[in-house]
């Protein structure tokens, strides 16, 4: 259709545990779109530290090794990839370890310039329209993009969701730690996770993901029309 060959860049922010992931494939699927994980990268990053003996409690040492690893993130919704050092690394970068060291090392400024530029250079160089998905991308990556979406859910849903991603988690250290993060990712000084002054908030607590889909679908297809 006409619509799916329309340029548009879609910026997706939230916490974890949003359904933000699942939402943007599927929305960016479904318009033939491209598709950016920038979650991934940061903990592309993470995951490279760790295996290279980088203290990721030292702001200092993890922003001296910044700029050492290559990091290339596929765009494919279907098939989205991510290799560090021409290694894959869409496994290795799921585990608890790097979930919980993370936010740590996207802190670092010279992490988040680094990172950012990245994410700038994938969606300038994409043609045909990208939706990418993260926590600072409607307020700092790209704050022009032509529709800017905000997903919210109480941290009882975030939490339900997340503990049955992984098997035999407890729901309450799950909910605590989605807590922590957000704080973390929220207090941080250098692009902080926020929702964009002219971004439409979603809550998505009460729906299903397939409605939580069209309802993005919706927003993004309005937002062609008007262009």
């Amino acid at each position: 259709m006409e619509t799916a060959r329309s340029s548009v860049i879609v910026a997706i922010d939230g916490p974890s545990g949003t359904g933000k992931s699942s939402t943007s494939k599927a929305v960016a699927a479904k318009l033939g779109l491209s598709y950016l994980d920038t979650g991934a990268q940061y903990r592309a990053i993470t995951w490279w530290m760790l295996n290279n003996g980088i203290d990721v409690g030292n702001p200092a040492e993890i922003a001296t090794a910044a700029a050492k690893p290559v990091i290339v993130s596929g765009t494919d919704p279907a098939a989205p990839t991510i290799t560090v050092d021409g290694e894959d690394a869409s496994g290795p970068i799921r585990t608890q370890e790097v979930t919980s060291k993370v936010s740590a090392v996207s802190a670092v400024p010279e992490v988040r310039a680094l990172i950012t530029e990245l994410q700038r250079s994938i969606a300038a160089a994409t043609t045909g329209g990208i939706v990418v998905e993260g926590r600072d991308i409607g307020t700092t990556v790209l704050p022009d993009a032509d529709l800017k979406i905000f997903l919210t859910a109480s941290p009882e849903a975030r939490a339900a969701r997340r503990s049955g991603e992984v098997k035999g988690s407890d729901l309450t250290a799950t909910r605590e730690a989605l807590i922590k993060r957000d704080a973390a990712d929220s207090g941080r000084k250098t692009s902080p996770l926020a929702k964009a002054d002219d971004a439409v908030e979603v809550d998505t607590t009460e729906l299903t993901l397939q409605q939580v889909i069209e309802c993005v679908v919706t927003l993004v297809e309005g937002k062609r029309v008007a262009a």
